[in-house]
């Protein structure tokens, strides 16, 4: 008895906002972890990444949540630093476009969970204005839940997010040159 209560008290009308940030590992995972019970109870979610190039990993957390259902987007062909054929004005471009892209997606497929995978760094690097930003998540329907990840997040988008998660780094093997491991790190 208590347990329909509670399904019925917390039933998904109001979509909530989510930032994942800092420098500690773990931002998207912890993303895709949401993603994946948000499927398990039936909700249609959509993983967006920006600032990566997740095929050169074998994209596996994103081949994950395609067999279990979500739809995957990508806007960007990685970042500058490690993609020489990205500029920031090619960036800009990208993130502008993708946003005005997810928009229209948004609207037409009524996803009940999105995930702006490494959209921060976009406001960090100047890409995006943190207003063009705060922009988007205005515009949202009361019932997405909005999910947005990477390092910087800037004050005005964590006061306008109803969780905060400040992932750090305390220690990392990376410190001691053991680098990226598949099945772990990517």
């Amino acid at each position: 008895m208590a347990y329909v209560w509670f399904k019925k008290r917390n039933s998904m009308k109001t979509g909530l906002i989510h930032i994942y940030t800092g420098e500690g590992k773990g931002k998207t995972t912890a993303s895709v972890g949401l993603a994946i019970r948000a499927l398990g109870h039936g909700m249609k979610v959509c993983y967006v990444h920006f600032n990566k190039q997740p095929e050169l990993y074998g994209n596996n957390e994103i081949q994950s949540l395609k067999k279990l259902g979500a739809t995957i987007l990508g806007y960007t062909h990685g970042h500058w630093s490690f993609n020489g054929s990205v500029t920031r004005e090619s960036s800009r471009t990208e993130v502008k476009n993708g946003l005005a892209d997810l928009s229209e997606y948004i609207g037409k497929e009524k996803p009940d969970l999105i995930i702006l995978d490494e959209i921060l760094i976009s406001v960090r690097d100047g890409v995006l204005e943190e207003n063009e930003l705060i922009s988007f998540i205005d515009q949202k329907p009361k019932h997405l839940e909005l999910v947005m990840t990477g390092r910087g997040a800037t004050d005005g988008l964590i006061e306008r997010a109803d969780y905060v998660s400040n992932i750090v780094k305390v220690k990392h093997p990376f410190d001691r040159k053991i680098y990226s491991r598949q099945g772990i790190e990517y």
